[in-house]
């Protein structure tokens, strides 16, 4: 099993970021528990994070190639990005939606995902345990 945990905008910022919501984590410490979650659960892990939108539909198109599913955390884009959503649509393999924060207990336009429909789910409100309970519904089918 390859995974691609794949960090959209702001997140590289995990730590010093409105530790209010976000934690007090930063995005290293994260993808460091992911890897050796990982190892544990007998997956090989990657990690990639971009503030740039084309750099994200890469990273999608890309795991296509190499990668068995994508925990995919696309920030600020959730709420506003076509082309994300195009891109998991044609990559044809599974992409699990994750948010560090409760998304329906902020801001309503954060209610609002335009890639949430072409996903295989969706995981949100548990801090950095979103993307391990992502990663572990991958694995565990």
């Amino acid at each position: 099993m390859k995974t691609l945990i794949l960090h959209g905008p702001n997140l590289n910022l995990l730590g010093a970021r409105e530790p209010d919501v976000y934690g007090s984590m930063t995005l290293d410490d994260i993808n460091a528990r992911l890897i050796e979650l990982g190892k544990e659960l007998g997956a090989e892990v990657r990690c990639l994070q971009s503030n740039r939108e084309g750099a994200l539909i890469d990273a999608l198109h890309d795991a296509r190639i190499w990668a068995n599913g994508v925990v995919f955390n696309p920030g600020g884009f959730t709420h506003t990005s076509v082309a994300l959503r195009d891109a998991i649509s044609a990559i044809q393999i599974p992409v699990i939606e994750v948010h560090i924060s409760n998304v329906y207990a902020r801001e309503e336009f954060r209610h609002i995902s335009l890639i949430s429909a072409v996903c295989e789910g969706k995981i949100a409100g548990f801090g950095w345990k979103s993307y391990a309970l992502a990663l572990r519904a991958l694995v565990e089918g």
